[in-house]
C-alpha cells in the first residue's frame, strides 16, 4: 500500500514522494478476540521478526498486526535506503523532524486498525523507530489529526513504546493544551514507555525527556519503566512488563 502527500506545494521536492509499505505479518489470538495492537519494528527491520516474539506471549485475547515500514533512504545511514517509518537523522532536540514521512505511517497504522470490530480495543506499540512512530500515534490520537490536519480516525485505548522517543517533541505541549477534547483524550489515553540505561543508540536520556514532555503535555495516565544495563534490545523481564500492563489496561482475559 502506498500514500502519497498531497499536501505540499508542487515546488517542493517532496511534493511526489510516495511511500511504499513492505509485507503485514498477522498473529491471529488464539482466545476470543479483545484487542488488536499494530506493533512496529525499529530501523531496517520488518516485520516478520516481531511477530514470532509476539506469538510467543502469554495473551491469547491480542491479535497483533506487524507491518513492514517503506524502504527508503535515511539521513542517519547517509542516504543509504532501508526500512523506516519515517527519515531521521542524528537524534537532537533542535533537529527537525520528518512529519511528511510519520504522517504516512501513521495513516496507514490507523487504516490497518479501522477495520478491527467495534468491539475490540486498539492499539499501537513498537520499539526504536517504532516506539517514536507509536509516541507519534499517541499525539495524533489527542488532537485528533495528523500533523498535515486530516482527521485522525481511530479511538486507541493504549501506546508503548520500548527504546525510543517522541518526535516532534518541542510542539505537542502547545497542541494538546489549546483544546479541550485534545486534553481529555489525551490524560485518558494509558502509555507504557521501557527503557534501558545503557541504550548506546537511543540514549536512556531521550527515553526519559519523552516522558516528562508527555507528562507536561497532559498525558498523565503513563507509565515509565527503567531497565538497569539494558541496552537497544528488549529482554524477557520487559517483555513480562508488557503483558502484564496490557492485561491490567485493557482486562484481558487468560494472561498469566
Amino acid at each position: 500500500m502506498s500514500y502519497l502527500n498531497p499536501s505540499t506545494g508542487s515546488g517542493s521536492r517532496t511534493s511526489r514522494m510516495t511511500f511504499e509499505f513492505g509485507r503485514t505479518y498477522v498473529v491471529r489470538p488464539k482466545g476470543k478476540h479483545q484487542a488488536t495492537i499494530v506493533w512496529l519494528h525499529g530501523l531496517g527491520d520488518n516485520g516478520s521478526s516481531w511477530s514470532q516474539l509476539l506469538e510467543s506471549l502469554p495473551l491469547p485475547n491480542i491479535k497483533w498486526i506487524c507491518p513492514t515500514a517503506p524502504t527508503r533512504p535515511v539521513a542517519i545511514l547517509g542516504g543509504f535506503p532501508c526500512t523506516a517509518w519515517f527519515d531521521v537523522g542524528e537524534l537532537s532536540d533542535d533537529g527537525p523532524d520528518d512529519f511528511e514521512g510519520l504522517d504516512a505511517s501513521v495513516a496507514h497504522i490507523a487504516n490497518l486498525l479501522s477495520t478491527e470490530p467495534a468491539d475490540v480495543k486498539l492499539g499501537i506499540g513498537g520499539f526504536s523507530m517504532g516506539a517514536a512512530t507509536a509516541l507519534y500515534s499517541a499525539t495524533c490520537f489527542a488532537q485528533g489529526k495528523y500533523g498535515n490536519g486530516n482527521t485522525y480516525p481511530v479511538n486507541l485505548r493504549a501506546i508503548i513504546g520500548l527504546s525510543g522517543w517522541l518526535p516532534g517533541s518541542r510542539n505537542v505541549r502547545n497542541k494538546i493544551e489549546g483544546s479541550l477534547e485534545a486534553a481529555r483524550r489525551a490524560s485518558s489515553l494509558p502509555i507504557l514507555l521501557c527503557h534501558g540505561s545503557c541504550d548506546e543508540v537511543v540514549p536512556y536520556k531521550y527515553g526519559e525527556r519523552s516522558t516528562l514532555v508527555l507528562n507536561s503535555a497532559g498525558f498523565m495516565n503513563l507509565a515509565f519503566k527503567k531497565y538497569d544495563g539494558l541496552g537497544h534490545y528488549t529482554v524477557p523481564r520487559e517483555m513480562d512488563e508488557v503483558c502484564n500492563w496490557l492485561n491490567a489496561r485493557l482486562g484481558l482475559e487468560g494472561c498469566r
